[in-house]
Order: C-alpha cells, then structure tokens, then sequence
C-alpha cells in the first residue's frame, strides 16, 4: 500500500468517498487514473479485488483454466488500410493493428484505466506532473527492448500538430505542446511539442511537465489513435509493421481481408517472448463485411464473430442458434451538426430555429426505443463521471418559426443533411425524423444518403452531417476532440475562447463536485450555440458464436483479444 501512502490525491479522494461526495465506482475510476492499482483502490473503497486486477499487474482478464490454444478467429467488419496510426479516424483500423502495436494504458469495459505498456504512473498534486514508468522486459517484434526513449518519440509526435492527428485535441497532447505562432492552411493555429515538457529521466522513466493540470492522461493513452509505433516507423504501417504485440500482419487487402498470425520469432532471429502472458489464437482473419451483412454472415457461419449488431439487427441475431449476444451501456451517439461559419448556418437564429423545432425525446422513443438515453444537444453522457444534468429541451414551433422570421426565412428554408449510416440505419431514420419535425417550422430538410466509405471522405467538410461519434470514458475527451478551436476533428468549426477556456478549468479538477459544477458552463455553452441536434446515447451490441470464449462487449468497440480462445 506504499503507493497510495505517498500519492495525496488518492487520500483526496479517499476523504470524499468517505464524505459521500462520489460513490466507490467513481472512486475505484479516479484513484486509479492518478496512479493507485486496481488492487489498492479496491481494498480502500472496500470493493472485491476485480477479475481484470487478478492476473498480476496485466490489464487482460484473468488466463481461463479451460482455455485452449490453437485455432482461427474469424471476425466480420469492414476492412481499412493500415498508414499511419495516429491518423486512424475510426475504430476499424485500430482493431485490426492492436494486436500487433499496443498503448501505454488500456480502458477496459469497465471504463477503467489500466498500464498497458506503462508498469505504473503517478500524477502530482497539482495535476502538472506525470511520471510514467514504462514496463520493463517488453520486446519490439525486431527484437529492440522498449524503453522511454520510445515512448517520449510517439509523446512528441502527438504533440506536434504537423502530424494532422487527432490526439493533439486530447487534453493531455495539448497540454505538452505550445502555439508557434504560424497557421496552416485553413487559418488554425499550429503546435508543435514543448521544449522539455517530455523529460526522459532513465532508461524506463519519463516525467511529463504540462502547461497546465491535466486529469485524463491515462485515458488519452488509451484512444484508440495513439498505438504506439517504433521510433523507425515510417508510414504505411502494413509495410513494415513492428510491435509490441503477440501477432504480426500476414496479409493486407484492403476491403477484402486483414490476417493476424503469432509472431514466435523477432525479425533479427531472437525468439519472441510475449510481455503480457498467455494468448491462445493461433491467428486472426478479419473479413470484410458491411455492417448490415454481418450477422448474416456469423450465422451462416462464415466468420465467428463480429464488429457490431446495429439495434435493428439483434431479433434477428436472436432467431439464429448457436450465437452469445453481448450488449453494454455507452457514450456512443449521432451528431446531427451544423458548420457554424457557413450559411445559413453562420446565423445563430437559424441553429436556434432548427433546434427548437425538434424532440429530441420523441426521435429516440421512435427510433431507439431500447437501451438508449435521450440526449439534449451538448456532447457528455449521463454515464461519463463529469456529467451536470441539464433541463430537457423543450420543442418550439412557434419560437423557431419567429427565428427564422427574424433572421429573414420567413418565407421558409431548404437544407440538405448528408449521412453515411456509418453505424447502421437507424441514424438516416434519425435525419427522417428531423427533417419531419422541421417541416412543422417551414423548413425543408433533404436527407441525402451516401455509401459509409464516401461519407468518411467528406465528414469534416460537408456543412450539414450526421457524424457517429464513438464512446470515451471521459466526456471531456471528447469534447477536446471535438469542439476545441482549431483541432483536427472539429467537423462544425466552432470556436470559442470561452469554451476553450472553461473546458481546460474542467479538465484539470479532480474533486468530483467540483469538476460536475464546473462542467454545467461548459456544457451551457455548447448547447446555447445550437450547434448540433443529438438525440440519443445509444447501447452497443455485439454477437459471437458459442464456440468463441472471452469476446465481450466493449462500449468504445475495441476488440481486445488476448484472451479470447476458440474450441
């Protein structure tokens, strides 16, 4: 228990557990992310040693006694080239590189922070120094050890908006980088890694020294960007894909199929030893299927289990025999959002106005009736620690329609949304049921349907998109990623100063009422903008069939295999 001794802040939050400020889940999530063990956290908030912290310091599940080595995984989802991985913009590519390059941390589906490839980490009273202590005995697949120099090269490179990386949104890489003063091409201020902010103090140490508190650094390393590569990469990582994982890319054709195989020997001739104890599968073939042809395909037996079941697909799934369905609560969600400096939308009277005009209630009753929560329009969930509960929005026909009088659309308005049902059907219902409910104001609402793969070409370019965003443990992650002035993936260009600055206030509180009454401005601030019409937090559903053991439901839907075993 030395570690929670000397570490303040776990007593913090020990004293407010103890106070009933925050209950023993919220506690076990926070006293771990700066820097207490599973194990530690939980006999202080008096909790059974959870399964994840049974098996030494690892980050997997427990090794199961019954487990058998051998086999191929089969597993249906669409199949993306493999560039750069700190570049990846959906979960597609990371799933298919995780097994070979890892992170320094891992979020299990708990939502968790767990080391990875870091051992441990400790963060300091004011939230501006991290020392991470990386794993020791991890082996590159060229046979190099992994050390902090390593792990301080993908820090830096994250840092550097140069990149186009979507981590510099990330409160943490923002925190270690500073503005140079030029602008790119679109006019966004660029960043690049702070002098000494990343402090390689041995060979298995680094200190972190940010510009200002940071709370979510072990959740950041666990985007699912930010794979750590070897300091030799060079883009396309199909080319010469070096990790620290237990496989190795045998084959690479994109839109067809991806195939894993163990790794036994380093490219340098040495054997390899995995760090992260026992793994089963002999390999992993992921086969390309669109979402709405996978569950047809695992029951017909042609893969062993898949990305995804969009809610519409889960009676279906239900009618075959022989398949384990998994669901879990999530973050995951529809943004229905508006470019903010292009017209019409550079009028706030018309946001407000298409706002207004909508339920948001009555779209998740009609179109997720199941498992979902209704969302009002500002980006962080009910189940993400840091979430105020805001009054409902209430539908205006009246107000919107005087909006729009106001802003001179009297005569009514024609707009065009673009969606891509990147996550299944159910999100060009969506746009159908806003465009039904706008008619009722006099606004037209064209909804124009692209194919998935043409929608991720022009998500952050088209002036009226419904973009999926995926699950984050933190809301103030994504809310980083998303409405931060000038980051990469800020697809509605919104860009103020005072939210820049209330959502940095947030991010660096760690007493949890504290930090909720903090979140209230930023949250106010989002949705007073209109920028978006979010209906719903939707559940995630995934299915395997019953010869497939440890393939759980993951809310980011990362898919974590170590563990996983076939019979």
């Amino acid at each position: 228990m030395t570690e929670t001794r000397n570490n303040p802040l776990v007593h913090l939050l020990k004293h407010q557990l103890d106070s009933g400020k925050i209950d023993r889940r919220h506690f076990l999530r926070l006293a771990v992310t700066v820097g207490a063990s599973i194990a530690a956290a939980s006999t202080m908030a008096g909790l059974p040693l959870p399964a994840y912290a049974q098996d030494g310091n690892l980050p997997f599940p427990p090794a199961d006694p019954n487990a058998r080595k051998g086999g191929i995984l089969r597993i249906g989802q669409r199949i993306a080239k493999l560039d750069d991985p700190a570049l990846y913009s959906w979960n597609d590519g990371a799933n298919q590189s995780r097994p070979i390059t890892e992170y320094l941390t891992l979020v299990g589906p708990d939502n968790v922070a767990r080391p990875m490839l870091l051992e441990s980490w400790e963060a300091s009273e004011d939230l501006r120094t991290w020392t991470l202590h990386v794993r020791k005995g991890v082996m590159w697949h060229n046979g190099d050890e992994l050390i902090a120099e390593h792990v301080a090269f993908n820090l830096r490179r994250w840092s550097d908006s140069k990149l186009g990386s979507s981590n510099i949104g990330l409160s943490s890489f923002t925190a270690l980088s500073t503005e140079t003063g030029e602008k790119d091409e679109k006019g966004k201020a660029m960043r690049a890694p702070t002098e000494g902010a990343v402090e390689v103090v041995d060979s298995h140490t680094l200190v972190l020294h940010m510009s200002r508190p940071v709370l979510s650094l072990p959740q950041d390393c666990a985007e699912y960007p930010t794979q750590i590569v070897h300091p030799s990469f060079a883009a396309p990582f199909s080319d010469n894909p070096i990790g620290t994982g237990p496989y190795t890319l045998a084959e690479l054709a994109v839109g067809e199929r991806c195939i894993l195989k163990r790794i036994t020997k380093t490219t340098d001739g040495k054997d390899f030893v995995y760090w992260g104890g026992d793994v089963y599968l002999d390999e992993i073939h992921y086969i390309n299927y669109g979402d709405d042809n996978q569950p047809v395909a695992l029951g017909s037996g042609a893969v062993d289990a898949i990305y995804e079941l969009t809610a519409d697909q889960v009676e279906l799934a239900r009618s075959f025999d022989g398949l384990t369905i998994t669901s879990t609560a999530t973050a995951q969600t529809l943004c229905c959002r508006m470019q903010v400096d292009t017209a019409p939308f550079d009028d706030i009277r018309v946001r407000q106005a298409i706002v207004k005009a909508v339920d948001n209630n009555l779209i998740r009753e009609l179109v997720f009736p199941d498992g979902a929560v209704t969302a009002y329009n500002f980006h962080v969930a009910p189940i993400q620690p840091e979430y105020f509960e805001l009054p409902p929005l209430v539908r205006d026909v009246e107000g919107a329609k005087a909006l729009l009088a106001e802003a001179g659309h009297g005569d009514g308005l024609t707009l065009t949304i673009d969606v891509g049902n990147t996550d299944g059907p159910w999100q060009q219902a969506v746009c159908e049921s806003i465009r039904d409910q706008l008619a009722d104001a006099g606004i037209t609402l064209n909804v124009n349907v692209l194919p998935t793969t043409k929608f991720w070409e022009i998500w952050t370019k088209t002036p009226m998109g419904a973009t999926s965003w995926a699950h984050r443990p933190l809301g103030v992650m994504t809310l980083g990623l998303a409405y931060r002035s000038g980051v990469p993936w800020n697809e509605s260009h919104f860009s103020s100063a005072e939210f820049d600055a209330a959502l940095t206030e947030a991010e660096s509180v760690l007493d949890a009422d504290a930090r909720r009454v903090k979140m209230e401005k930023v949250q106010r601030i989002l949705q007073d903008n209109a920028i978006m019409i979010q209906p719903l937090w939707r559940p995630v559903f995934t299915a395997c069939t019953d010869r497939v053991h440890g393939y759980t439901a993951h809310p980011s839907r990362q898919f974590h295999v170590n563990r996983v075993w076939m019979e």
